[in-house]
């Protein structure tokens, strides 16, 4: 995996791509927020619950070097988390199956951003193409947005996984030629 350090962020146009630090945590919490009242305002109130995710969840992402912010002209516009397989809950994926199961893959949870800046999927698409070749999503049935971005960058629907909760989730992959 390609090493993005704090210290070296992934530029993008007018955006950098850089590893999230605790200080970062305020911003990120605003952030995550944002993108909850998206998808309250776009149909989908039940997949973040007010409070998720948590500091405590976004400080875990942080110690494991997996919680990424993006920034535009150094305000925190965006956040997500990239984390190395393997995921617990896709080892048993219902009603389809993975689109390869034998290769490494990396996937992306938490992905956010204030409602005023566009193309942060595709950016952090950019970011995570360059270090994986195959990238694993999960979303809520009533995520629209999320759906329609996953489908326009060349994710395939997969199955249906389940959470620890037992919740279901939509599954997707990508997998870079």
């Amino acid at each position: 995996m390609i090493n993005f350090a704090s210290d070296n962020p992934f530029p993008l146009m007018s955006r950098i791509i850089r590893k999230a630090i605790s200080p970062d945590l305020d911003a990120i919490l605003d952030v995550l927020e944002s993108g909850r009242q998206i998808m309250v305002s776009s149909g989908n109130p039940n997949q973040w619950a007010p409070g998720y995710p948590s500091a405590e969840m976004v400080l875990l992402d942080i110690e494991k070097e997996a919680g990424f912010v993006m920034e535009e002209e150094g305000r925190i516009v965006g956040y997500f988390a990239y984390l190395p397989s393997p995921e617990p809950t896709y080892e048993v994926i219902y009603g389809g199956q993975w689109l390869d199961d034998t290769l490494p893959y990396h996937v992306v949870h938490r992905i956010a951003k204030r409602p005023d800046v566009h193309g942060i999927f595709e950016d952090m698409l950019a970011f995570c193409a360059a270090s994986e070749k195959s990238l694993r999503i999960d979303t809520h049935v009533d995520n629209k947005i999320m759906q329609h971005n996953l489908t326009k960058n060349g994710f395939t629907y997969c199955g249906i996984i389940l959470l620890t909760s037992g919740d279901e989730r939509l599954a997707d992959q990508r997998i870079e030629k």
